[in-house]
């Protein structure tokens, strides 16, 4: 398994509504909304990187109001 955070920017006011819409994705494990230059932090899990990689570029970066994410692989077992 691979496991990594998504640092997410939103559109002025969206974390509420990207968190939301986040959680509701297969392999995403946590949400968090966050202050700081990235408003909601998500960990995520995948069975392997090409995995990880659909995940996030076909599913997190398609939510609505999301502006920018930076994926930081976890990789302690």
């Amino acid at each position: 398994m691979v496991q990594a955070y998504i640092l997410v920017q939103t559109e002025v006011g969206m974390a509420d509504h990207v968190a939301e819409g986040v959680s509701a994705i297969e392999g995403v494990i946590r949400v968090d909304i966050v202050t700081g230059p990235y408003d909601v932090v998500v960990l995520t899990e995948a069975a392997s990187a090409d995995h990880l990689r659909t995940l996030v570029v076909s599913k997190v970066q398609r939510v609505p109001g999301i502006t920018r994410t930076l994926t930081c692989s976890i990789l302690n077992d």
